[in-house]
């Protein structure tokens, strides 16, 4: 079913224009509906000014600004597709994906110009916009935009890179009516509405950001508040300052921890906080009770870029009860769990999680492959373990790919081990994600030497740290005579995992 254009900023620029739509804290810029819906406009005459047209892509390269948000409504207002960039990637990990992407603008702020000036070279692409004062001037030389593009909910309107299992990302394509029943899905369980007032500390470029629970905010009317980068401080400040009453948060487990362990967290105000939403990896037990006992319930909540991304919620009646579980489905997905066979298997038992419904990704961009492998029937195979209890708690046991979570981000250890095999010395390398109280998980590289090869740790780490972001890089290095494999010749990583993760354990 398709719908007319619809757009979330110009209805509440009609409806409540005065009310409060986002704040800009590191530049304490304040923008009401009215002024936002005029930014966007001009904006999206900008680029039309540009060639950007219905299907084309522009890319953002940018810290948390509302800038950002700007242009994913401008893009929505033309039909155009809205690519977020993680910048903690580096100029050869982005190169692939904008030569893949292939957007007609890139946006950046001026900590990002000298990448996306590279970046524009390697990819060639047509036009780079700066925030600051070349995008102010953009917008004051550019009339209101004469008419939106009609879309559809089946359109895509972002493109949102994930780590690929085999070395290189991939682009999942995200519609106008994920975006919507995601805004569906959360809002309702926390609580959503025109008087919420929302801090967000996650970066704009990862779904947790944009949509945990920002764009679902925006689509209520409420207010947005942004944060450039998470500082525990001056977040456990702004909760607890009276005069702002944020009433709704979210963030990864690490987030939690850091603000917890800093000497202000005793002596704040938490009781005006609505809803907490903590996902993006696993949440240890012991911290949830941390904040429990300040009074703060923490919702539970399982989901992927992939599926817009909320798919489970645990509601804070049961966050105790069933501390460790993510929960129950949201409103619009249906859930299964499978064994090898694509045949669900029974409560208790363990299998893959697969995900069916309109917030279920179409596909990825520019990759028939990975479409042909991780679709059965319109359901999404998550990758992930997972068992349901005799009550309809699911709980996420184990991810069946290898991947592992590092503050919140996915690290695929195919991509990392490309990087290290660029190292003529190196003959085998596995990584493996291992237990980490700050991170969640961090990286392990175990690596074989060619036969009369040297090779030390600081070599290996700069060449990572050169080509890799920094969650990606491993923590750790061991160097081993030879890799365990199975029968077929490929490594065996549950072996790599009992020799080196148990004795690190043990030597602890």
């Amino acid at each position: 079913m398709t719908f007319a254009y619809y757009d979330w900023i110009a209805h509440h620029a009609e409806v409540r224009p005065d009310n409060m739509a986002v704040v800009d804290l590191a530049t304490q810029r304040r923008l009401t509906y009215r002024a936002l819906d005029d930014r966007i406009d001009r904006l999206a005459a900008h680029f039309d000014k540009l060639g950007v047209g219905r299907g084309d892509r522009v890319a953002v390269l940018a810290a948390n600004t509302t800038d950002t948000l700007e242009v994913q409504f401008a893009c929505f207002r033309l039909g155009a597709i809205f690519v977020p960039l993680n910048v903690r990637l580096t100029v050869h990990e982005l190169a692939f994906i904008v030569g893949d992407a292939a957007p007609r603008v890139l946006t950046h702020d001026s900590d990002f110009a000298a990448m996306a000036g590279e970046l524009q070279g390697k990819c060639s692409v047509p036009h780079l916009l700066q925030f600051g004062a070349p995008y102010e001037a953009a917008l004051a030389a550019s009339q209101r935009l004469l008419g939106a593009e009609a879309v559809s909910l089946d359109d895509v309107s972002t493109i949102m890179y994930t780590s690929g299992t085999t070395g290189k990302p991939k682009g999942a394509m995200i519609t106008h009516g994920m975006t919507f029943i995601n805004a569906v899905n959360l809002g309702i369980p926390t609580f959503i509405s025109q008087r919420t007032v929302f801090l967000c500390v996650m970066p704009l470029f990862h779904t947790g950001g944009l949509n945990c629970y920002t764009n679902p905010v925006l689509h209520a009317g409420g207010t947005v508040m942004l944060m450039r980068a998470f500082d525990p401080a001056e977040t456990l400040r702004l909760i607890g300052d009276k005069s702002i009453g944020l009433t709704h948060f979210f963030g990864v487990p690490s987030i939690y921890q850091f603000m917890c362990q800093h000497a202000a967290f005793a002596d704040t105000d938490l009781s005006r906080l609505q809803v907490a939403g903590v996902g993006g990896a696993p949440m240890p037990v012991p911290l949830l009770k941390i904040w429990q006992d300040r009074g703060c319930v923490l919702m539970q909540g399982y989901g992927m870029t992939e599926t817009s991304p909320a798919v489970l919620m645990l509601d804070a009646d049961d966050a105790a009860r069933k501390a460790g579980s993510a929960g129950k489905p949201v409103l619009h997905a249906e859930l299964k769990i499978v064994g090898p066979d694509g045949e669900p298997v029974q409560p208790g038992q363990m299998g893959e999680l697969w995900v069916k419904g309109p917030n279920i990704t179409p596909g990825y961009w520019n990759r028939p492959d990975a479409n042909r492998t991780s679709f059965t029937d319109g359901w999404l195979h998550t990758g992930d373990a997972a068992r349901v209890d005799d009550e309809g708690f699911y709980y996420i046991v184990d991810r069946t790919k290898d991947m592992y979570i590092s503050g919140g981000e996915n690290v695929y250890p195919a991509e990392v081990e490309d990087v290290l095999y660029q190292l003529n010395e190196i003959a085998e390398a596995a990584v493996i994600g291992q237990p980490d109280p700050q991170w969640g998980e961090t990286g392990v590289a175990i690596v074989a030497l060619k036969q009369g090869k040297t090779l030390d740790e600081q070599t290996l780490h700069a060449h990572c740290r050169e080509r890799l972001a920094r969650f990606k890089c491993p923590q750790r290095v061991v160097f081993v005579e030879a890799l365990p494999r199975n029968a077929t010749g490929k490594v065996h990583k549950p072996t790599l995992r009992e020799r080196f993760l148990a004795r690190e354990t043990a030597d602890a």
